[in-house]
């Protein structure tokens, strides 16, 4: 009897260890090292939103909308949060089966099934780490565009606008390009959001601005910034937090994070230094929102690029931004005679086509294959690159202009779009919160 449980208690010992080995063959082989890196991204880019961009556009309006600018990036955030939770993760990077191409399914909705699991677009964090690091993409990507209807859309239209464009225009743009859609099986190049973010949103304000129509007085009142210590402190966040952005986006702790982060910083300086200059020399003086603008727009264009390309590449992409942005914000807007309040598409939207086709032109599979240690379909920057690029601005943008428009549409014929005359002139702040700034 003795005898037996003991070969029993032996058998146990040699099964138990075996059948633990399987399971650990199995389990995700989680990171530490890149884990944390993630959670650190996640929280860098959260801050570019609140309070970065809200300081950012809050001081770029007049005083009277200062509160009613700044509250929209932090209700947006709220908003954008719970909709990615509930439905817009799940419908962005899982596999839609036969409509895959376009749309994923809602396997992970509500979160379903995160525990133990990881994104096979990052083996080595937990997905839940994963999804909380997109959502703060798909929280400032919306954001962005109300600074181009800034001071002269009702607070109610504004949320039901980013609720409905982040699930029926991201969503399904993020999905095209990083969850399995066919843009990204076309081999369009996006390494971190100059389509899926900054060329989307840039389209979307245009959009927003053109049937929202003019400020009261736009080209004949004053309008200047009312504080912009408060949009040079927002840029500096914007710009720390842009490495989150962009380095996070190699979704481990490694040397391509880094090459994404020196090429982010190297273009945001050079594009701010050429924004400057170009001002300096055509105004006689080099404006403070100059400089930051320039800065923001190196930090847009070189996102597409920023884990693709070498250093020298971007130097060469944020002087382009810093030429191209500020011509597309002072020279085009003036003719055409739009009004992007806080030139949400002569900075990002420009921004991202310029970067996203010189991605096609400086792409060097030296930076990508090595620092990643596996091939992603990545050549050497070439004409035909340069044509996919062009495919894949032109479908994200034709398809973001004509979904925004009907959103537009739909929101205004349900609540209405802009305030009164009388509620613009008072100020957003008073009008529509009863609050304002002493």
């Amino acid at each position: 009897m003795l005898k037996a449980i003991a070969r029993t208690g032996a058998l146990a010992m040699l099964v138990v260890p075996a059948s633990m080995a399987a399971w650990a063959a199995d389990k995700p082989q989680i990171d530490t090292g890149d884990t944390a890196w993630l959670l650190v991204a996640t929280a860098l880019v959260l801050m570019m939103n609140i309070p970065g961009l809200a300081l950012f556009y809050a001081g770029m309006v007049r005083k009277k909308n200062v509160l009613a600018t700044a509250v929209q990036a932090f209700a947006v955030a709220a908003v954008v949060t719970v909709l990615w939770f509930m439905i817009g993760y799940s419908l962005t990077f899982t596999d839609g089966g036969a409509l895959n191409g376009f749309v994923g399914s809602l396997s992970r909705a509500f979160g379903s099934g995160l525990q133990g699991s990881v994104h096979e677009l990052a083996k080595t964090v937990p997905e839940n780490v994963f999804l909380m690091y997109q959502a703060t993409f798909a929280v400032i990507t919306p954001a962005i565009i109300a600074g181009a209807f800034a001071e002269r859309m009702k607070f109610s239209a504004m949320l039901w606008f980013m609720a409905l464009w982040l699930l029926f225009v991201y969503v399904p743009v993020a999905h095209w390009v990083w969850g399995g859609g066919f843009l990204g099986a076309a081999g369009v190049l996006d390494f971190a959001g100059g389509l899926v973010v900054h060329l989307n949103a840039g389209v979307a304000g245009l959009v927003c601005c053109l049937v929202i129509g003019k400020r009261h007085g736009y080209g004949t009142e004053y309008m200047a910034p009312h504080n912009l210590v408060l949009t040079l402190v927002g840029t500096s966040l914007l710009w720390v937090g842009w490495f989150g952005f962009n380095a996070g986006s190699a979704l481990s702790s490694g040397e391509l994070a880094g090459n994404a982060m020196l090429n982010t910083h190297i273009s945001a300086a050079v594009a701010a230094l050429v924004w400057m200059a170009i001002e300096w020399a055509s105004r006689g003086k080099p404006s403070v929102l100059g400089i930051l603008s320039g800065a923001v727009a190196g930090l847009g264009t070189i996102t597409p690029a920023a884990g693709y390309v070498e250093p020298w590449a971007a130097m060469v992409i944020g002087a382009a931004a810093g030429a191209v942005c500020y011509w597309a914000s002072v020279v085009l807007k003036t003719r055409l005679g739009y009004d992007d309040s806080l030139d949400v598409f002569g900075v990002h939207g420009v921004g991202g086509i310029v970067g996203s086709i010189l991605v096609g032109v400086f792409a060097t599979r030296a930076i990508n294959d090595v620092a990643k240690g596996q091939p992603v379909g990545l050549v050497d920057g070439n004409a035909g690159q340069i044509l996919t690029q062009l495919y894949g601005v032109v479908v994200i943008a034709a398809f973001c202009a004509v979904a925004t428009w009907v959103i537009l549409k739909i929101v205004d014929a349900m609540v209405g779009l802009r305030v009164t005359r009388d509620e613009e002139v008072e100020g957003l702040d008073t009008a529509l919160h009863g609050e304002r700034v002493q």
